[in-house]
């Protein structure tokens, strides 16, 4: 019988040896994840791929949502450290250009991809879910800090949610096949004109 997770936020590793723990748990959710479906993971797999007992992994990760969730945010988190300072060219097209190459690392792996966002959707919208950080905060300060908004007003923080709102929707369209990659960069693209131009019109 599947094992019910309490309704509790994940324990934070806080010494060296617990993050390389926390980094084991995440990697091998991945792994797992990348050729299996989200139903079809199951929480031991992970344990013994990562080399944790079950209930080690239960501490940090109290269910299989708060888990990918927590892949999810870490992928895009190394995406914008690792991948996303690019200096010089029109600070919008260069907003574009990063989203557009996010969506493309992140569909390299469709189905570790699917069932993350599941798990990211499932966590955001349970409000009786201890929430789990989600990917949205790492892009938030990425587009910031690439228009150069050291102290944005509020309606240029509303614009770049709304172009974080406007990514999360076109990464699942092209996730579900609705949308084709040529498609994915075009509307991305028009999203980042349209809502971060300077002379973009207003409501």
């Amino acid at each position: 019988m599947p094992r019910l997770a309490e309704a509790r936020k994940p324990a934070e590793p806080a010494s060296e040896r617990q993050v390389e723990r926390w980094d084991r748990i995440l990697g091998a959710a991945a792994e797992l994840g990348a050729d299996t479906g989200f139903e079809q993971v199951q929480m031991q797999e992970i344990a013994r791929a990562s080399d944790v007992a079950l209930g080690t992994l239960y501490r940090y990760f109290p269910s299989k949502v708060q888990l990918f969730a927590t892949v999810f945010a870490a992928r895009v988190a190394r995406f914008v450290e690792e991948e996303w300072p690019v200096e010089g060219g029109d600070a919008v097209e260069v907003v574009g250009e990063r989203l557009v190459a996010l969506n493309r690392r992140l569909m390299e792996q469709p189905v570790l991809c699917g069932s993350m966002v599941r798990a990211t959707a499932t966590n955001y919208a349970d409000r009786s879910e201890p929430q789990v950080p989600v990917p949205d905060s790492h892009l938030y300060d990425a587009v910031l800090r690439t228009l150069g908004e050291d102290d944005p007003c509020q309606e240029r923080v509303t614009a770049v949610r709304m172009l974080v709102y406007s990514w999360w929707g076109v990464l699942f369209s092209e996730l579900s096949g609705r949308t084709t990659p040529s498609e994915a960069r075009y509307e991305i693209g028009l999203a980042a004109r349209r809502l971060l131009a300077r002379d973009a019109p207003r409501g």
